[in-house]
């Protein structure tokens, strides 16, 4: 029996496919995203359940469910010295969020068997050739979407209670704090200017740079130094030539 288009709606969301590849393998792909069902034959194998009994989100071959545990804010109070006690009062730092699911994949029928060592591999190794290409994700829950997240594992945490063995993984993702399109904007233009080797502008002296200020005190420096030499070989020549 089919379910609702809703219902479908949902479940693929949040259920069948939370997670997106972005980037990374997907570079090539239409808008530079990859559903995780595009992986491993997921896909296929709906689509061939479709075919026989109208779409049903049970063809899939794996669902996943949010973890307890997630954080949707996280910062803790600093501990630093404050300039005033208005100031510690309120000053925290941000954390990176975290986010958790668990992958629930068991054989349904008997070649499930046959084809789950392909499956898994084959998704083993896109994961690690996006992971590798600096690729990210986006994971998709109830109440919040993760962006620019990064894959720090994917653990078995099958229990004991059934007869099927590593049928559940837990995906654990981190959201950094500082994505890389925000490293690029806050690459100060002084870096840009020191990484180019253009001249950089002092900003409380109009018209001079730092480097030309560094030329002229290491020149007076150095004109100081030939000065005191001079004086030095005046008061040696002037002992010497003094009778005893």
């Amino acid at each position: 029996m089919a379910q609702p288009a809703a219902a479908i709606a949902y479940d693929l969301a949040f259920q069948i496919s939370p997670i997106i590849l972005v980037d990374g393998i997907a570079s090539n792909t239409l808008g530079g995203m990859l559903p995780i069902i595009a992986l491993g034959g997921q896909a296929l194998s709906a689509v061939q359940g479709a075919l026989t009994n109208g779409i049903s989100t049970d063809d899939f071959f794996a669902r996943y469910v949010p973890i307890p545990g997630s954080t949707l804010i996280s910062q803790q109070a600093a501990t630093f010295p404050f300039a005033n006690q208005a100031t510690a009062a309120n000053a925290t730092i941000q954390n990176p969020l975290n986010i958790s699911l668990r992958m629930i994949a068991p054989v349904k029928d008997t070649a499930g068997y046959l084809t789950k060592l392909a499956i898994w591999t084959s998704l083993q190794n896109s994961l690690v050739a996006h992971n590798a290409a600096g690729g990210t994700y986006t994971v998709a829950t109830p109440w919040y979407i993760y962006t620019g997240c990064i894959l720090q594992s994917i653990t078995d945490t099958t229990g004991g209670e059934g007869k099927q063995t590593q049928i559940m993984a837990q995906w654990d993702f981190v959201q950094p704090l500082t994505t890389q399109m925000q490293a690029i904007q806050a690459y100060s233009s002084l870096m840009s200017k020191l990484a180019s080797g253009a001249q950089v502008t002092a900003p409380t002296t109009a018209g001079t740079s730092i480097w030309s200020n560094a030329a002229v005190a290491v020149g007076s420096a150095a004109q100081n130094a030939v000065s005191n030499i001079s004086n030095l070989s005046g008061v040696v020549n002037k002992y010497l030539s003094t009778p005893l």
